[in-house]
């Protein structure tokens, strides 16, 4: 089997980022409940992302890519990582994102700062937004250039090694704090990291479940089946992927990259609590799922839990939390 060292890749993120017990919604839900801390993984604001850019923009560089394109939701931070990442190593970054109304502040700010070239499309396809891409990129090919193109989310095999290598993170940490963590919670947007996740689990610490908290409704079942497979094939191993290690929630609210009530309501509550910010939209959801699990019972025997906070808190500067109750 090939070991992550075999990859090409490129070292943006300060690693490992920190992974320690929050002391108070321990105490609050009567289980040791750990947070692993990918927002603070040196890059901009931070964010998962930045993981699956240090193979996606290596194997980008490997080919001779000088501009490098993405596609995402207006306040979309892998967009921003995307464009963050790219400047370090001298790439042009173009991001093709859905315009939804009147949209400024947060991300886009970001966006600018890091010289991307950002392109709207008036739509809620993202089949729109590809067509799209692939007229920008034969434009590209025509002048010369070598464009590279990265889905939603950078959710694909070469992405998702990035979090096989979280995982082998997570191993050696709770090692060193002498946890053994029953379940590790993240949230899934386009699969790629629970991808990542679910298979490293599997590799490094066999024995944990791997849960996504889903904040839209694609077929989570199916793309995760789907990129651990790639995962397995690329990796040359002989660990099977099985359905059956897939679980999926879901907290979508009133849809994706919408703010609801219980988004809302666990951002403040994470952050009066432990004094850690996440975004209300897409790492909030996440969060309001876990916490309604565990009111409702779904890790009842289980004592250590980790969260993994997937980072995107600059959209709490463009979207405005609903009042509280």
């Amino acid at each position: 089997m090939k070991q992550l060292t075999d990859f090409s890749r490129i070292h943006f993120g300060v690693l490992p980022t920190p992974l320690y017990k929050l002391e108070n919604l321990s105490r609050e839900f009567g289980k040791n409940i750990y947070i692993k801390r990918d927002d603070m993984i040196g890059v901009a604001l931070g964010g998962n992302k930045v993981r699956k850019l240090e193979y996606l923009l290596a194997d980008a560089r490997d080919q001779g890519v000088d501009v490098v394109l993405t596609a995402g939701g207006p306040q979309s931070n892998h967009a921003m990582l995307t464009a963050a990442c790219a400047s370090r190593i001298g790439m042009k970054a173009i991001l093709v994102l859905k315009k939804r109304g009147e949209i400024t502040g947060g991300n886009l700010i970001l966006d600018d700062i890091y010289n991307a070239e950002v392109r709207l499309v008036d739509t809620d396809s993202y089949d729109d937004v590809y067509a799209e891409m692939d007229r920008i990129m034969e434009e590209l090919r025509k002048a010369g250039h070598t464009p590279y193109f990265i889905p939603v989310g950078g959710s694909v095999p070469r992405g998702s090694l990035g979090y096989v290598g979280c995982v082998e993170e997570i191993a050696r940490q709770s090692k060193e704090l002498g946890v053994t963590f029953s379940s590790i919670i993240s949230a899934t947007g386009s699969g790629g990291t629970y991808a990542g996740l679910t298979y490293g689990a599997k590799l490094h610490l066999p024995g944990t479940r791997s849960v996504g908290v889903g904040v839209c409704d694609d077929p989570f079942e199916d793309i995760t089946f789907d990129l651990m497979n790639g995962l397995k094939e690329l990796m040359e191993s002989d660990v099977p992927v099985s359905r059956e290690d897939i679980h999926i929630r879901f907290c979508i609210g009133p849809g994706y990259a919408i703010p609801s009530p219980e988004g809302c309501a666990a951002v403040r509550r994470l952050a009066r609590s432990e004094g850690i910010l996440v975004d209300p939209v897409y790492t909030g959801k996440a969060l309001a799922g876990f916490f309604r699990m565990l009111e409702e019972g779904y890790f009842d025997g289980e004592e250590n839990i980790l969260f993994v906070h997937t980072g995107g808190a600059g959209a709490l500067f463009a979207v405005d939390l609903l009042p509280e109750a």
